[in-house]
């Protein structure tokens, strides 16, 4: 009787492990396919990311834990005030969570990038961006966005391209630039159950969205110089016009 209970329990263990094993080479793959796939399309100088009409900035929360600023918030944001500055994207949607009416994560997106002087009209709010995937699902299906500079941090970027792919968003990467922080690794090794869970998400399983509602096709203001030479063109018409009353 012995004999026959360890040689099921041994039994049992050879199994377990080859359930590990193949669930480990599983996760590893996923990953590696993931960072294969996105890796040539990420540019990490911000001056070369683009040009795109439209920027994609994912929301994240301005507070750590801690109660002390996000470092991860403010790179994000910085990098896009700075790459409408720059002209490498004409239009900015800054997608985030906002569940509760004391958390709002594009409105705390766009008061910050109106604090370092980017235009309201440069700006769409996309209130329901519950995750990477929601976010760029709702980009594709209400906003209409077919081409996008995804802007986040390079350990992000992978997945965020990936899932662009997937859904048929033509996309390319621009990392916001980091400096060491504290609990960066935690991050990153979250990061890649999230590479792993994402592939299950749009191959097994059919993830959808959170939550869709109307269309809003965004509406892309011209830029200030674009604006000045079409009024100056507009003026020479004008001109033109009563020269010939005239």
């Amino acid at each position: 009787m012995v004999a026959l209970l360890w040689k099921v329990f041994k039994v049992l263990l050879m199994a377990l492990g080859a359930a590990l094993l193949l669930a480990s080479l599983l996760f590893v793959g996923a990953n590696f396919w993931v960072l294969g796939q996105t890796q040539g399309r990420i540019q990490h100088a911000l001056p070369l990311c683009g040009p795109e009409r439209v920027g994609i900035v994912f929301g994240t929360s301005h507070w750590t834990r801690s109660g002390v600023r996000n470092p991860h918030f403010d790179a994000r944001i910085n990098a896009a005030s700075r790459l409408i500055r720059l002209g490498r994207v004409e239009h900015l949607l800054l997608s985030g969570d906002n569940r509760t009416r004391y958390y709002n994560e594009p409105v705390t997106m766009w008061r910050d990038l109106r604090g370092q002087h980017v235009r309201h009209e440069d700006m769409t709010l996309d209130y329901a961006g519950f995750s990477t995937f929601d976010t760029l699902a709702r980009a594709r299906d209400v906003f209409g966005v077919e081409q996008a500079l995804l802007v986040t941090q390079s350990w992000h970027l992978p997945r965020a391209l990936f899932i662009a792919d997937a859904l048929g968003v033509e996309a390319v990467g621009c990392a916001a630039p980091e400096r060491p922080v504290a609990g960066l690794w935690r991050l990153q090794v979250r990061e890649w159950v999230a590479r792993a869970s994402t592939v299950g998400d749009l191959f097994l399983w059919g993830r959808e969205p959170y939550f869709l509602g109307p269309v809003e096709p965004l509406e892309i203001a011209p830029q200030i110089w674009d604006a000045v030479m079409i009024n100056g063109s507009l003026n020479e018409v004008g001109s033109d016009i009563d020269e010939l009353r005239e």
